[in-house]
């Protein structure tokens, strides 16, 4: 054998072994693409589904919401009823209600003040800036 066929078989052997490594790898990518497609039907399959599930979720919120939009306006319009009642009736009664009060407190005092065996109270004692006025309590002591 000439150093030529020598060559020969070895780059032919080579070659043998480069194409079986090619072959092998090609049947594994193969595998991986069969595996990757069978993975991406499978999650369609079950992404359609829950897709619907959420669309038919967010058709529900989305009623849930105007409802309670409507029972807020409600509730809005319903205490602006009441403030206004009871503006109404602050007016109406308050005044009045106020003026009996005064009146009754008046007859009180005037019917205590008519009794003859009450002692009349003192004057009651005022703050001046910048002077210490005695304490009404000081002279509602027990004297020893």
């Amino acid at each position: 054998m000439s150093g030529g066929e020598v060559a020969g078989i070895l780059v032919a052997v080579f070659w043998a072994i480069l194409v079986s490594f090619l072959a092998v790898a090609l049947a594994r990518l193969a595998q991986t693409l069969k595996a990757t497609t069978k993975l991406v039907a499978d999650v369609t399959d079950q992404a359609v589904p829950l897709l619907a599930d959420a669309s038919t979720a967010v058709r529900s919120a989305q009623t849930q919401i105007e409802r309670v939009d409507a029972i807020a306006s409600d509730v809005q319009e319903v205490t602006s009823n009441a403030s206004a009642l009871s503006t109404t009736v602050a007016s109406t009664f308050g005044g009045p209600l106020v003026k009996v009060a005064a009146f009754g407190y008046g007859v009180r005092r005037a019917i205590g003040g008519r009794r003859e065996n009450v002692e009349p109270k003192a004057p009651r004692r005022t703050v001046l800036v910048g002077r210490t006025v005695p304490s009404a309590r000081r002279g509602k002591r027990k004297k020893d």
